[in-house]
């Protein structure tokens, strides 16, 4: 394990600060980490309870808000879709937290609960019943069915036809189990076991108890006063717990497994009445898996996310999977180290030693040290969701984020460590879950190698598992190019391949069939075939084939989408224009040239325009031309059909013959050739955490972070800092200081609008398109209106 960045607070005084207060923290599946502080009024003397949500690759942009709590704040926790966020205190209230207007820096408190005066000591929201198990012994089948299956896993609670009901449990001091659920409105209502409703009610079950080993051996029988941690090894299993029982200066940790096994029958009672097969009696019991010798004093506990599975022996695992880093849980301790240890053997796999722990090589200097002051540790701490990065919050509210390798620390060859990181991208591909955390450890000279490895894994899916992920892994590709300088002009390909499949989709759904009994196929799906068999350079020739009925639409819809329009116009132009320079891999657009997919979507979008050009010819795109009499869509209709023509056979793509390059030579002596917006600046942190070394912000001011060489080169695609902003999702110039508020995408930076200024309803449906999330699936964050 190794520091990736550090980020704390502004020096404040010492009477704000309140150390001896229990912290808490949670990370999401979309990689947002909330986490608590408690500050000191110096007038008052009172303490402010806060809770800070940030973004892992933007964590100087903190979100912090006083909580409303009044007690301590006990627990955290994420929905399944990391975008809403429970807290819950010590007097017994709990309070849900969602984004407002879907940005990942902006939360409001929507809904609560409380049991008044009682401590909520534990906190969950209900199961949606969807559950992935990973086969990890099986990374390396082809088909992502043998590696990821859908356990058979119910809701617990489910409404009319079987849809997942919303809400949360929660277990007080004094064990009140208490449920509230969300109704579609957004109220609630609350169930305690106490009381019985006709529409929800609690079935509960005793289950047998557990004294831990170390209360039963003599020897140890009063030297562990406390249970510190109580935890569920994993988030939806409840039949494995770890226990942590610590004193002043030290702790032990067990780990055991709730099973069932058959009750023995007396053998007189077997001659009355024999029990054969499956009529044994069963029994519940407690059985422990690992304990661990005596340990110093714990500080928190971190338990890993992923839902593996494994066919083997849990304890005896394959070789190459024996060190995969979701195999392992986190135990932080007041010398400030970490260790992480098997999450059933409890086996030493990796270690941290912190600024002020020392490693255990001299006995003086440790001596020394430990007279030097408290030491710094780790309050709080979270596993990412796949379990490559952790998070530790010390009790000074410094956020630590520090990289968990793949190998655990141990010698595996460079294809292993590749397969579990290509393992757990495809798994990320999969769910839908963010793949920050995996970024950490992809270095330059891995990225060629894992896209191809993707890309390959992708192709031999189902086509309709692809079509599913045709855009997940193309937003994948471009974070993984982002850290390498030989594929960064890939990174502008792949967005701009992004931005074409969603025009495509917006603007094919937009044609309507002319009659109501609507034939098998769509409009859209028969342009599509039409414009794959007919091969005709003449747009004009394509376009008497297609029902011109279908592509009518009002003059002010045809109208708004011209900004739209105009980019597909552009951007043809750009790519015919650099063929002749199709040598150079280092330009964005190259990708293009040969992918006839892509190609042939332009094609289709040419033709439809023209149509809505022929009904409204202000829609059309704008050329600057050097003769009146050019028609300058025909023209490139016809080159983009020959270079098409060329590659749109995958398995037999053929060069372009001099004759088309000679005309697409000519290109910038008929038209002028425009300028591409490729990508904004790009400001995240995972770029500049290439080298290794550690990085230090602070929260709320925006780091000034020299320069890495994969970052300078990326910047000669994008706008430099003064020149005129534009709305990379409307197509809007926005001038050079904005002022319009805007929201940027956390992932790839793409900037738009955060309020609408169209009223027609075909762009609205544009709009609505990325009210969420960006066209890449990153969470949108509020920008400040001075951004450069």
């Amino acid at each position: 394990m190794d520091l990736a960045y550090v980020c704390e607070w502004e020096r404040r005084p010492k009477s704000n600060h309140c150390p001896s207060i229990p912290l808490v923290c949670a990370w999401s599946c979309r990689n947002l980490i909330a986490f608590t502080t408690d500050l000191r009024n110096e007038e008052e003397k009172d303490l402010t309870h806060m809770v800070h949500i940030i973004d892992t690759e933007h964590p100087w942009d903190v979100y912090s808000v006083n909580s409303g709590h009044a007690e301590v704040i006990t627990c955290l926790e994420w929905d399944q879709s990391g975008s809403r966020l429970l807290s819950a205190d010590a007097d017994g209230h709990i309070k849900c937290w969602s984004m407002t207007d879907h940005l990942a820096n902006s939360w409001e408190n929507t809904v609560g609960s409380m049991v008044e005066g009682d401590p909520v000591v534990a906190l969950s929201w209900l199961h949606n019943g969807v559950k992935l198990a990973l086969h990890v012994e099986k990374s390396g089948a082809s088909n992502f069915g043998e590696k990821f299956s859908r356990v058979k896993f119910s809701p617990s609670l489910t409404l009319f036809g079987g849809k997942p009901m919303e809400g949360w449990i929660a277990v007080t001091i004094s064990g009140l189990v208490t449920v509230s659920l969300l109704k579609p409105n957004g109220q609630f209502y609350k169930v305690c076991v106490s009381v019985v409703n006709e529409k929800c009610k609690i079935d509960t079950e005793i289950l047998p108890s557990l004294f831990m080993r170390c209360t039963t051996d003599p020897a140890r029988k009063d030297k562990y006063p406390a249970i510190t941690h109580l935890k569920f090894l994993a988030r939806d299993m409840s039949e494995q717990v770890l226990l942590c029982a610590s004193n002043q200066n030290s702790s032990i940790v067990e780990c055991w497994s709730l099973r069932k096994e058959g009750l023995p029958v007396n053998n007189i009672f077997q001659q009355i009445s024999p029990v054969v097969g499956d009529k044994q009696p069963m029994i519940l019991k407690w059985r422990i898996l690992s304990a661990t010798n005596d340990l110093d004093r714990v500080s928190a506990v971190a338990l890993p996310k992923l839902p593996i599975s494994l066919t083997n022996t849990d304890l005896k695992v394959a070789n190459d999977t024996k060190f995969f880093p979701g195999l392992g849980l986190a135990l932080a301790f007041h010398d400030g180290s970490v260790h992480i240890v098997h999450r059933l053997s409890l086996q030493m796999m990796a270690v941290f030693y912190g600024s002020s722990s020392q490693r255990p090589v001299d006995e003086q200097t440790i001596k020394r040290q430990r007279t030097a002051g408290p030491l710094v540790h780790f309050k709080a701490m979270q596993l990412s969701w796949t379990s490559l990065a952790l998070a530790g919050i010390d009790s000074h509210g410094k956020l630590s984020m520090l990289r968990i390798s793949p190998s655990m620390g141990h010698v595996l060859d460079m294809n292993t460590s590749l397969r579990h990181l290509l393992f757990l991208l495809e798994y990320c591909m999969v769910t839908g879950y963010d793949w920050w955390d995996i970024l950490l450890h992809v270095q330059p000279n891995m990225v060629q190698n894992l896209v191809e490895k993707l890309h390959e894994e992708y192709m031999r899916q189902s086509a309709a598992l692809q079509q599913v992920l045709s855009t997940r892994i193309v937003a994948m590709k471009a974070s993984l190019c982002k850290l390498s300088s030989s594929t960064i002009a890939r990174v502008c390909d792949y967005h701009a391949k992004l931005f074409l499949i969603a025009i495509s989709c917006t603007l094919k759904s937009l044609l309507r069939p002319h009659f109501l009994n609507t034939p098998d196929k769509s409009p859209g799906d028969r342009l599509t075939e039409i414009c794959s068999k007919i091969t005709d350079i003449d747009i004009d020739k394509v376009m008497i084939n297609l029902k011109t009925e279908e592509f009518v639409l009002e003059m002010t819809t045809l109208q708004s989408l011209q900004q739209l329009i105009q980019w597909v116009g552009d951007f043809v132009l750009y790519l015919l224009a650099s063929l002749p320079n199709q040598g150079s891999p280092v330009q964005p657009g190259h990708s293009f040239l040969r992918d006839g997919a892509s190609l042939g979507m332009f094609r289709e979008l040419m033709v439809v325009i023209r149509i809505w050009g022929l009904l409204k010819p202000s829609c059309l795109p704008v050329y600057t031309a050097t003769s009146d009499t050019q028609d300058s869509m025909s023209l490139l209709f016809r080159l983009l059909t020959k270079l098409w023509l060329c590659c749109r056979e995958e398995n037999h793509i053929t060069e372009p013959d001099d004759t088309l390059i000679d005309e697409c030579c000519l290109l910038p002596s008929q038209l002028l050739i425009p300028n591409i917006d490729w990508l904004p600046i790009n400001d995240g942190i995972i770029s500049k955490l290439q080298n290794k070394q550690l990085v230090r912000l602070q929260f709320g001011k925006a780091p000034g972070l020299v320069g890495h060489t994969v970052s300078s080169q990326f910047d000669a695609f994008v706008r430099a800092p003064g020149q005129p902003k534009i709305d990379h999702l409307r197509r809007l110039h926005l001038g050079a200081y904005p002022t319009e508020e805007c929201k940027s995408c956390t992932r790839c930076g793409c900037v738009t609008m955060l309020k609408s200024p169209n009223k027609v309803t075909a762009v609205k449906q544009w709009e609505q398109r990325w009210i969420k999330n960006c066209l890449c699936g990153g969470l949108w964050r509020r920008m400040p209106l001075s951004y450069s």
